[in-house]
């Protein structure tokens, strides 16, 4: 699925008009997506991310738009790296 909407770094739209989070210590990851650049969107079991958007050679942690991150779990998450 292409992308509709990425002006803001840390949101992403796709064509399907679905909204998601990019998880914060993934933003750099999505530097190089274009509007052509094809996304799959994949449920996960990770305590961090409901999703991972997958595409453009990378693979970065998401939740949908709205939906909050769950704090601890995103502070273990940066520090381990």
């Amino acid at each position: 699925m292409k992308i509709r909407s990425h002006s803001e770094s840390h949101i992403v739209e796709l064509e399907d008009g679905s909204r998601w989070q990019i998880f914060p210590g993934d933003l750099d990851l999505t530097l190089d997506w274009k509007p052509e650049t094809e996304l799959t969107v994949v449920e996960t079991g990770n305590d961090v991310a409901t999703h991972e958007l997958v595409g453009g050679g990378v693979k970065v942690r998401a939740r949908p738009d709205g939906e909050s991150w769950p704090a601890r779990d995103v502070k273990d998450a940066l520090r381990d790296g």
